[in-house]
């Protein structure tokens, strides 16, 4: 599916994203919310205004998460283990979110990163985007 490339341009590219993690989670849950309303309806006891505390905190959450997945993409389904437990079993996530919320983070990125999102960069990060999506959603099976 990746290529060794793909991986390591991706465990780089999450990595120097760490430290902004808050501002490029918010933004793309934001975007998720503006673009899919009833995404919403699972954040409902939060306060989820543009930079809010809950809705910087769960961004950096996510990215995070993100991000230490990035570091062994072969380990993805171990790294993200409880996180499927998690959504699938406590929260109760529609698996369809996770798929919406990768493309926000795909626009997310590509405005944030500007011309260091090359078409590389997006067809990698899509790729494990989609597998990050994929691995979340095993638990709904």
């Amino acid at each position: 599916m990746l290529s060794k490339k793909e991986k390591e341009l991706i465990a780089d590219i999450w990595e120097s994203l760490t430290p902004v993690a808050e501002d490029i989670g918010a933004d793309a849950l934001l975007r998720m919310f503006a673009s899919y309303p009833g995404t919403k309806t699972y954040f409902s006891h939060l306060d989820i205004s543009p930079r809010s505390a809950h809705l910087l905190s769960h961004g950096k959450k996510i990215v995070l998460a993100i991000a230490e997945g990035a570091q062994d993409i072969g380990q993805l389904t171990v790294t993200l283990a409880p996180l499927q437990t998690l959504h699938a079993y406590q929260l109760r996530i529609d698996p369809t979110n996770f798929k919406l919320f990768s493309h926000c983070m795909l626009v997310a990125l590509a405005c944030h990163m500007g011309e260091d999102f090359t078409p590389v960069a997006h067809a990698a990060m899509d790729k494990y985007l989609s597998a990050f999506a994929a691995v979340l959603s095993e638990k709904y099976r």
